[in-house]
């Protein structure tokens, strides 16, 4: 089977997904790309996360050609594939619909750099306005909208999307910056954050390089 490994991870992580709360029912989506195959393997579209077998994941070209598999890929394998032709380096993206997250998007809210935890983004989390979801407008908004720097956006009254080198590491951003969402939501409802400054990204930025194990 093609891309057995990925079509794989993405069943293992789709449940993950759901049981860490960061989407429900078949809602969501998440990708692994293999940059020496210069192949994609990507979650099905509209099928339930536990029923999922690594045959059902579908495997496709950065430019949206199915190379295997008979199921419907996701519907936004735009806005997976866009980083996979233009930004080197990212071989997973993952799309949640995690309940703070989700709400700071409704709210259209960017998130400010108000916990050090940011960093897994960069300097904050931009929110882009409503772009209607399954179009190639979305996938670009959301490009543009994280560009060379930025590994999380809140896409307006949707979701998070986040990207990395790997899944295990894009899950993890989606859960730190779904855990940042609560915190943002939670201090702007009570008064006004205190940010972190510039200075103090710059470090925490730094270390974030050398944090994870090789």
């Amino acid at each position: 089977m093609i891309l057995q490994e990925e079509r794989e991870m993405v069943v293992e992580y789709g449940k993950k997904m759901v049981e860490l709360g960061l989407t429900v029912g078949t809602f969501g989506n998440l990708s692994v790309f293999n940059p020496k195959e210069n192949l994609m393997a990507i979650s099905p579209s509209g099928m339930d996360y536990y029923l999922t077998k690594p045959e059902d994941v579908v495997v496709l070209t950065p430019d949206g050609e199915k190379v295997d598999g008979d199921r419907k890929p996701s519907s936004e394998y735009d806005m997976h594939r866009i980083f996979y032709q233009r930004r080197p380096g990212i071989n997973a993206v993952v799309h949640t619909h995690s309940t703070f997250a989700t709400t700071l998007a409704c709210l259209h809210w960017s998130i400010e750099p108000l916990h050090y935890l940011i960093a897994y983004s960069g300097a904050d989390v931009p929110c882009i306005p409503y772009v209607q979801f399954g179009t190639y407008e979305l996938a670009e908004a959301a490009f543009n909208a994280m560009g060379s720097d930025h590994y999380a956006c809140l896409l307006g009254n949707h979701g998070l999307l986040t990207c990395g080198g790997t899944l295990p590491y894009t899950m993890d951003i989606a859960q730190q910056i779904e855990f940042v969402s609560q915190i943002y939501y939670y201090a702007r409802t009570a008064g006004k954050p205190v940010l972190l400054s510039d200075d103090d990204l710059k470090v925490v930025l730094g270390q974030f390089q050398n944090y994870r194990q090789k």
